[in-house]
């Protein structure tokens, strides 16, 4: 019997190695697991859901810019201007926030600072004050603050305040959240 199940663990243990070695590739040494569940598609937050609308929620690190569903957006030091310069496995790892129509602004977040910047595929990803936004891979929830500081793919990544700052406190122990 134990021999029959050798074959599964194998099968799983070589995914899972494939899939955290996958997501770790990248050429700024740090390592981070890519999540295929984070990812957005056009319109549409890392959960699923539609989502155009930036906003500022209050978290540890401050208050800070999140998506319609409190998912928390960051910055990206390589993109020297409106530009992103995050592609293939970073996306993977950072996934940008795109839409489908024109942003929304909420919450303490300032419309006048939100525009859109164009990908290839003519695919629109939200900027404000001129910084493209992402996603973190490794935030699981709304709140997760995890991609703080994180020096990946040749630059650190930050949260931004609704004044289209970066936000470079530490982030906390705890594991973020607000």
């Amino acid at each position: 019997m134990r021999s029959r199940n050798r074959p599964a663990v194998a099968v799983i243990t070589a995914t899972v190695c494939v899939a955290v070695v996958g997501g770790c590739s990248n050429s700024g040494g740090g390592s981070s697991p890519s999540m295929s569940a984070t990812t957005s598609t056009a319109g549409s937050s890392p959960t699923g859901l539609p989502s155009r609308t930036v906003s500022s929620a209050s978290a540890p690190l401050g208050k800070i810019l999140v998506d319609g569903r409190g998912r928390t957006l960051y910055l990206f030091e390589a993109d020297a201007s409106s530009r992103s310069k995050c592609s293939g496995g970073c996306a993977s790892a950072w996934p940008p926030m795109v839409v489908s129509g024109k942003p929304t602004a909420a919450g303490g977040a300032r419309g006048g600072l939100l525009a859109t910047t164009t990908r290839s595929g003519d695919v629109k990803q939200v900027t404000y004050n001129g910084h493209p936004l992402y996603y973190y891979s490794g935030d699981q929830k709304a709140g997760d603050t995890n991609g703080q500081g994180l020096d990946q793919f040749g630059a650190k990544w930050y949260v931004l305040d609704a004044s289209g700052n970066r936000v470079t406190s530490a982030p906390p122990t705890s594991g973020g959240g607000y």
